[in-house]
């Protein structure tokens, strides 16, 4: 599950084959670590993703749309003014190492033919993307610079001198023509473990399973060099493969690789690393830039949760009230007996005539006082109930709150932060920077809901935070339409765009609620639907709370596949 050298190897081909002699079109960074290239090649677009993501780093051609900033950042900028109709020349990789160099030629302000070379070294979370002047090899910029107080050997900050990384003190294995060292490495480590880490140290560019998968191929039957050649040949002519491993971990690689089930297989490595990217990639982003939300909510949910349990505490020591109440009652009707002075006296309980009951008292108080010091705490606890019950479902309604909050972060784009952090600043959860702004200027518009099409043709939109929530439900639905909603769990608001819709829509849109819901990894989970006019939000609740009447419930199994297929159309 590497993007090592060697599928780096196969990569350099696939987009050779697609993107040579294409001319760039646009040039986004939706993401602070992420551009996107339109290359327009052999009468096609093509969307090229350079991610220096330190978990996700890669290169490909993608398929997955992504929303982009209002305002680009300066190395956008940078990037239109050198590459914006460039031509590509050619796609090379750095030995068989995690480089890539796109060799672009262009024209500058005034005419002048320029050559450019975009880098980027997929190398963890030293990964970058750095444009270079190959006439004078100068570092135009990098998405992230690197200073020498960083790296003293090879700063990477524009007007600097372009570097290569450090080469590694290893073989190619695609250029390899003497196998001796092979033999030998094979011969002296019969254990495919051990020969796997050994060939790691002698081949350039193998990744934990590329290493295990090699190391296995050399011990089949036949020559030994012609395993290893065999090996090899099959990143120029990949079949790009999703497979289950030993411990049910997904991989994804060029070919299949031995002692693997393989799961699913795919025209493209770009349409590969979509399958595989596409949801890990999203959740960290949300995670990256959603991070002071997750901590705003996870400090909100420990806070309340913790109050919740006090409350609870002191709730049940109420039910304790009626034994003060009765210890006063029985002083009183027994102060003729008690001695001033007495700490503890045991009196007939008229309450239970078989069990004298034991008393304490403070001696410094009259036997009165003591009774009527046990009026108060009965009384005190009494009031306390009422306090509390308010305290326990205004608590809980909080909890519920920054739960269904948490669940919208989980399954939100990035783009759906934007609405999560406007709602959290207008409930006073979280700072406005801006406050100090007029408010004609502070005034933000919330993200339209997702679209999807039922099978006969039907719209159906789903809000994916609470602000799209209440504007989809309570201001963009006809009240003829039908709602969605999972059961007591929280989630998305649904809207079927139909006045009539079929069964099938409905069994549709409701796999849609569950999927988008806090049960997305559940069965059988319960939506209720209902028609709009059946909603209600009460004053003074929070956004994307409602209730209603009149709903059919239906269970449905969640099914990521029927999501897609519904958002394809």
């Amino acid at each position: 599950m590497s993007f090592d050298g060697s599928f780096t190897h196969s990569m350099e081909k696939e987009l050779t084959s697609l993107l040579a002699t294409g001319r760039v079109s646009k040039i986004n960074q939706p993401y602070p670590n992420e551009m996107l290239l339109t290359i327009r090649a052999h009468s096609k677009n093509r969307t090229v993703l350079l991610s220096a993501n330190p978990s996700y780093a890669r290169v490909q051609i993608t398929k997955i749309p992504a929303a982009n900033p209002a305002v680009p950042n300066n190395f956008t900028m940078v990037m239109r003014k050198h590459l914006s109709g460039a031509i590509l020349n050619s796609v090379n990789q750095l030995d068989n190492d995690r480089v890539l160099q796109f060799h672009f030629s262009g024209r500058n302000e005034i005419g002048d033919q320029t050559s450019l070379m975009l880098v980027i070294e997929i190398m963890a979370r030293h990964s970058n993307v750095i444009l270079v002047d190959e006439n004078t090899n100068k570092v135009i910029d990098a998405i992230k610079r690197v200073g020498s107080d960083v790296n003293r050997y090879r700063t990477l900050l524009p007007g600097s001198t372009y570097v290569n990384p450090p080469k590694q003190d290893l073989l190619n294995p695609f250029e390899l023509t003497n196998f001796e060292m092979i033999q030998k490495i094979v011969a002296q480590y019969p254990n495919v473990d051990v020969l796997a880490e050994q060939l790691r140290k002698t081949l350039q560019g193998l990744g934990n399973d590329t290493s295990l998968a090699l190391a296995t191929s050399l011990h089949k039957t036949g020559s030994l060099e012609d395993n290893f050649k065999a090996f090899f040949k099959q990143f120029d002519n990949p079949i790009p493969v999703l497979s289950e491993l030993a411990n049910n971990k997904i991989n994804f690689t060029a070919f299949p690789y031995p002692d693997t089930i393989e799961n699913q297989k795919y025209d493209t490595l770009s349409e590969l690393l979509d399958a595989f990217y596409e949801t890990k990639a999203q959740r960290d982003r949300v995670r990256e830039q959603g991070s002071v939300l997750i901590a705003v909510v996870r400090k909100q949910l420990k806070k309340n949760r913790t109050k919740l349990k006090k409350l609870d505490k002191d709730l049940a020591q109420t039910e304790h009230a009626d034994t003060f109440r009765i210890k006063g009652e029985i002083l009183t009707t027994y102060l003729n007996q008690i001695q001033r002075g007495s700490s503890e006296i045991e009196l007939p309980n008229f309450y239970d005539e078989n069990r004298p009951i034991k008393i304490s008292l403070t001696n410094s108080i009259s036997p009165s006082e003591n009774a009527q010091k046990y009026f108060k705490k009965y009384q005190k606890l009494k009031n306390a109930v009422k306090y509390l019950d308010e305290q326990i479902v205004l608590t809980q309604s909080e909890v519920d709150y920054f739960e269904s909050i948490q669940s919208q972060i989980e399954l939100a784009n990035p783009e759906d932060l934007v609405d999560i952090r406007l709602e959290l600043e207008q409930e006073g959860y979280l700072k406005n920077h801006d406050q100090h702004k007029k408010a004609k200027k502070n005034r933000q518009k919330i993200n339209k809901p997702e679209r999807y099409v039922s099978t006969d043709g039907t719209e159906i939109l789903v809000g994916k935070n609470n602000l799209q929530n209440e504007k989809l439900t309570m201001h963009t639905a006809d009240k003829r339409e039908t709602w969605l909603h999972t059961k007591n769990i929280p989630g998305s608001h649904v809207i079927i765009r139909s006045f009539d819709p079929s069964e099938e829509t409905i069994l549709e849109a409701a796999n849609l609620a569950a999927y988008f819901s806090k049960a997305q990894h559940s069965t059988k989970v319960p939506v209720d639907y209902t028609r709009v006019k059946n909603i209600r939000k009460p004053n003074g609740t929070k956004p994307g709370f409602v209730i209603y009447d009149n709903q059919t419930t239906l269970l449905v199994d969640p099914d990521e596949t029927k999501v897609k297929k519904l958002k394809s159309k």
